[in-house]
């Protein structure tokens, strides 16, 4: 109840700092279904777009990884705690962690997860890693692509007092095609993590695809559903 009661106020007040600061349109939001499980990968540009993601899902059952250094601050342990956030240690892989997110996904909720694995300063996509590939494969649930693009300008534009204009893409829901008994090899992995980040690179602007800029090189060979090159809208924002 408490907690409950917490995450309102919290939503509530970055509502009210969203309509402030930012120009907020989340029509592509709507796109995410009602109810889970699925795994929503999001690229990570800044710390603000998880508190975002929580505040546009609300009415949703959300979770996500956060990396263990959130709890050593008194205010951002009382923001994860409110979310329901896991705790990661990035040092090597969290067997704890996975185990967590996927109780979660087995419970029915959407898990936040950035396969990047770390903050991308120039807001382009960056290699992926492979703990989303891993955690697709074992849970067998979803994945839902879901980028954002210009929070990273909101100092550059409180400087010249402007609100920053935030754009939402969401992609088409894939699956993982592989048995959840299947011993991966490392180029498998690699192969998977790479789909993975193609069908997010689809739905941003080509400016910001990064390390998959290069759709020629896109595969689908362990997923099924998700867009194609020719199918996906090309986002020219």
């Amino acid at each position: 109840m408490v907690q409950r009661v917490s995450r309102g106020i919290v939503n509530g007040l970055i509502l009210v700092l969203l309509r402030v600061f930012f120009v907020v349109d989340c029509r592509e939001l709507k796109k995410i279904p009602r109810q889970g499980p699925a795994i929503l990968a999001s690229n990570h540009t800044t710390n603000f777009e998880g508190p975002i993601y929580y505040t546009l899902l609300r009415g949703r059952r959300v979770t996500a990884l956060g990396k263990k250094e959130l709890w050593k601050n008194p205010l951002t342990r009382f923001l994860m705690q409110v979310w329901d956030i896991i705790p990661l240690n990035r040092s090597g892989p969290d067997r704890k962690a996975f185990r967590r997110a996927k109780m979660a996904l087995d419970q029915g909720a959407f898990l936040g997860i950035a396969p990047e694995g770390t903050r991308s300063m120039s807001g382009e996509l960056q290699k992926g890693r492979p703990g989303a590939a891993m955690l697709a494969v074992e849970a067998q649930v979803p994945i839902i692509p879901m980028v954002q693009w210009g929070v990273k300008d909101l100092f550059r534009n409180l400087r010249r007092f402007r609100r920053t204009p935030i754009h939402f893409a969401v992609g088409e829901a894939f699956s993982v095609r592989v048995p959840r008994d299947r011993k991966l090899t490392a180029g498998e992995l690699r192969q998977i993590t790479d789909e993975i980040m193609f069908q997010m690179a689809l739905v941003m602007p080509e400016r910001y695809r990064g390390y998959y800029r290069d759709l020629s090189k896109m595969t689908t060979r362990f997923i099924s559903g998700g867009a194609t090159p020719r199918s996906a809208m090309i986002v020219v924002t």
